[in-house]
């Protein structure tokens, strides 16, 4: 069996973007251990705080809440401040993970690394996705605390595929619904790049239709998140196709979609 780390910007990228390969994994008798780089300061407020009580204490509570409906063995935080969205001005803020010194950061993470002494690490594309600053410092940081880490463990992104998008959104066209079909997936995004990867690009492919039930549970854990309620908010059929596949990136891997699960 095989130790698997994922490292994540925000609690809550977890549960939207690899939670099923998570659960998948943990089925397997694999163990997983899941590091948030930031507390998730800049999140949706939630209505109901308790006095005394904020958003950072939330998010953490629903981490771990989400930790539990996936069966993660680990969570672990590196301890930096949420940036915040392109242009604001959170995203120079001295405790901020996207100005933090990137082999201090990856430091904390090797350090994690060799604790558990993973076989692999998860993290994001080159422009995280869709630019969002913490997302792009994770691809650093992960690329360099796999080479820190006393053993070197294999490395994996997580993306999004572009082209399954650019289908579903023609598909939705051509139904005759509304929403998705006015998004353009090739559209430039805060950092000047189109959101997620080519298809071409992509190496693995998990179905995870099977555990979509608890992909849903996990995002519900994170529920004083507006995004999150909105996920959660799709009609069951349409909540599959944006949710029911997960894709990865693994750097030096020759060319060619494999489906299923990257730990076998």
């Amino acid at each position: 069996m095989s130790t698997i780390v994922l490292l994540h910007a925000h609690p809550d990228d977890e549960a939207s973007g690899t939670s099923g390969t998570i659960r998948l994994a943990v089925d397997a008798g694999h163990r997983v251990v899941c590091v948030f780089a930031t507390h998730g300061d800049h999140g949706t407020p939630p209505g109901d705080l308790r006095e005394g009580e904020t958003v950072v204490d939330r998010r953490r509570v629903e981490a771990e809440a989400a930790g539990r409906v996936l069966g993660t063995h680990r969570i672990a935080w590196l301890g930096y401040a949420d940036s915040g969205m392109t242009g604001w001005e959170q995203n120079s803020h001295e405790q901020s993970f996207h100005v933090a010194d990137t082999d201090e950061a990856a430091h904390r993470l090797a350090t994690i690394l060799d604790e558990e002494d993973a076989d692999v690490l998860v993290g994001y594309d080159w422009h995280g996705g869709y630019g969002h600053p913490d997302h792009v410092k994770v691809h650093a940081v992960a690329h360099r605390a796999a080479e820190l880490a006393a053993r070197r463990p294999r490395l994996l992104e997580n993306t999004m595929n572009r082209d399954q998008v650019r289908r579903m959104i023609e598909a939705a066209r051509e139904a005759g619904t509304t929403g998705e079909e006015d998004w353009d997936p090739d559209g430039l995004g805060d950092d000047g790049n189109p959101m997620g990867t080519p298809e071409a690009e992509i190496h693995w492919h998990v179905d995870v239709q099977e555990v979509l039930a608890t992909k849903r549970a996990a995002l519900a854990a994170h529920a004083s998140q507006e995004d999150v309620g909105w996920m959660l908010g799709m009609p069951t059929e349409q909540f599959a196709a944006m949710f029911g596949d997960e894709w990865f990136i693994e750097p030096g891997r020759a060319p060619g979609l494999t489906h299923g699960h990257p730990l076998g």
